[in-house]
């Protein structure tokens, strides 16, 4: 397995996401511990939230919604398409 190939063990992509999800936790956990504020606690949940929706936007609603014949690779896939298409 070469590692440009995609995944396609349910293990691996499931490792995967866990890892992601630990990294965010010890991420988290140093930012707090840097600065231990509600304010700090309430912009970083903010800040998750956000970036969240915007993913669930670049992956979920364009694809779905606005490029149904355009499937994206990537982050930088799905902004090239949303660029291209505003440049229309």
């Amino acid at each position: 397995m070469k590692l440009t190939d995609d995944l396609k063990s349910p293990g691996l992509i499931h490792a995967k996401g866990f890892l992601f999800l630990l990294l965010g936790l010890i991420g988290v956990t140093g930012v707090l511990l840097e600065s231990p504020h509600l304010r700090t606690a309430v912009l970083l949940g903010v800040t998750i939230w956000a970036f969240c929706r915007f993913y669930y936007y670049l992956f979920y609603v364009l694809e779905r919604y606005l490029g149904k014949t355009t499937p994206y690779a990537g982050i930088g896939d799905a902004l090239r398409f949303v660029w291209k298409r505003r440049e229309r």
